[in-house]
């Protein structure tokens, strides 16, 4: 049975040299990083190494590199530790109703300290108006955090022009990459933010390590008591194999940004177009240009998107259905339904994100496949029955 990974926006497999660059330090230099003594010295130069690559993926100062522990820890440290610093300012906090739940759960938990959040509307595309965004600020608005690009549904956001408007406001502007960085440009000056969120294993590195860029004069209040690590802004010994994996990760992405691309969009475009064009009633969702090169989303009516990967899985094919955050959760995705989809259609969701290793033939493979799942599962569904007597009913 042919084997194909469609779920990378869960997690990406970890490139050879990716890994070839962490087994140093996962032996003989397991040194700390903060030690004084030799055994330390490799240690430290491999993060401050990997800070400098990672800092090179986004245009970045090494400096204003931050690593933690994922990409989850990163957007609580932004959300929270930024919202803190400002809060002589005021205490409103503007995000998207799109935004990752580590985003979403931070700012609920600032509204628990006082804090007024704001939630910006998407259009059925999922995409944010800028206009929208000028029109919810305030005068004792604190942050505004907004992500570059959806994990769920691939639309891409305009972050420069919201930028543009915060930074006449001297907002402080923090965006969440982790589903953008490594896929696609994701430089800060180009985009004009404050803060920006990574995590190594969206891009070919190690899972559980992330990183966050501040725009070196802005302030952030840590949110882990501990020691002086990260220049006082993460406390914790650092995570050195993985550190290096991330860095090592961040100089092939940027390295291979357009070959990447170039790859997945003709791979993407096929399925966005002929997976409708092979089954009846289904919804293609995120915006249809501007969206990531390797996602491919849709809604399926009548049929549960658990009941589609579980098929699928049996032959052979990995997809997910909603965020890999939410899909063991059985709940209609939050992203959807901000996009105006009844929770009925939402729970047919389906999503197919590609990655290097994905070729023509599994296209074919996956085009082939779920069509016959599809009639499957629609023949047991009790909603498509009433459906089809309608339609019949009708004639």
């Amino acid at each position: 049975m042919r084997k194909v990974y469609l779920d990378n926006a869960a997690t990406t497999p970890l490139l050879p040299e990716v890994r070839e660059a962490m087994m140093p330090y996962l032996g003989d230099v397991f040194g700390n990083p903060s030690s004084l003594h030799d055994w330390g010295d490799g240690a430290r130069e491999a993060v401050e190494t990997a800070r400098a690559q990672v800092a090179g993926l986004i245009g970045a100062k090494p400096e204003e590199i931050i690593f933690t522990g994922s990409g989850t820890e990163a957007n609580n440290l932004a959300v929270k530790g930024l919202a803190l610093a400002q809060q002589a300012k005021g205490k409103h906090v503007v995000v998207s109703a799109i935004e990752h739940f580590s985003v979403l759960h931070s700012a609920r938990t600032l509204e628990k300290w006082g804090f007024e959040i704001s939630e910006v509307a998407v259009d059925k595309y999922g995409l944010v108006d800028p206009e929208d965004v000028r029109r919810i600020l305030r005068k004792d608005t604190a942050l505004v955090s907004i992500m570059q690009a959806n994990g769920e549904v691939g639309t891409i956001e305009p972050i420069a022009e919201i930028a543009r408007i915060t930074k006449k406001r001297e907002i402080p502007f923090h965006t969440d990459a982790i589903a953008a960085a490594g896929t696609i440009p994701s430089d800060v000056g180009e985009l004009g933010v404050d803060a920006l969120s990574l995590a190594g294993n969206q891009f070919y590195g190690p899972k559980g390590v992330g990183a966050l860029w501040v725009r070196k004069g802005l302030r952030l209040m840590p949110i882990l008591d501990g020691g002086i690590q990260e220049g006082g802004r993460r406390a914790g010994t650092e995570n050195v194999a993985a550190i290096a994996g991330l860095g090592k990760a961040a100089a092939l992405a940027r390295n291979d940004a357009v070959k990447r691309v170039k790859q997945l969009t003709p791979l993407r475009d096929r399925l966005l177009k002929e997976l409708p064009a092979k089954i009846e009633r289904v919804v293609v969702t995120g915006h249809p240009q501007n969206r990531l090169p390797g996602h491919a989303s849709f809604c399926v009516e009548f049929i549960e998107g658990e009941a589609m990967l579980m098929l699928l899985n049996s032959q052979g094919i990995a997809v997910s259905s909603g965020s890999a955050c939410t899909s063991r959760a059985l709940k209609a995705s939050h992203v959807l339904i901000a996009m105006g989809i009844s929770h009925e259609l939402a729970q047919g969701s389906i999503l197919f994100t590609l990655g290097i290793d994905n070729t023509a033939q599994d296209i074919d493979y996956v085009l082939e496949t779920m069509p016959p799942i599809v009639d499957r599962l629609r023949q047991m569904s009790p909603l498509y029955s009433k459906f089809t007597k309608a339609s019949k009913g009708g004639k």
